[in-house]
């Protein structure tokens, strides 16, 4: 059954990149940005979908990071200090079954 699911995971992933791929090809035309202040920025279709996908994880990952902060200064808030770990002594067997 994994083997089945690594190759349709395969196949999933083959037709995404081949999809990009196309796309990429189909949009090699010139593209106009226009910036603020009568600015404009001319590049390829493809790499202004590119950026544009790359500025807004950059904005989502910006976006998240108070949070992440938060629950990271939380998480080590709640370990414990080292004095209430357990002694050597009070370890469990090796052995489960104690043979």
């Amino acid at each position: 059954m994994t083997k089945l699911t690594r190759l349709l995971t395969w196949i999933l992933k083959a037709a995404v990149f081949f999809a990009l791929f196309a796309f990429a090809l189909n949009n090699q035309q010139d593209a106009t940005v226009h910036l603020l202040f009568g600015r404009q920025w001319r590049a390829p279709m493809t790499l202004i979908v590119l950026v544009a996908f790359v500025l807004g994880m950059v904005v989502g990952v910006l976006g998240m990071l108070p949070g992440w902060r938060e629950r990271r200064k939380h998480a080590n808030e709640q370990i414990a200090p080292h004095s209430d770990i357990a002694a050597p002594d009070d370890r469990l067997p090796d052995s489960p079954h104690g043979v």
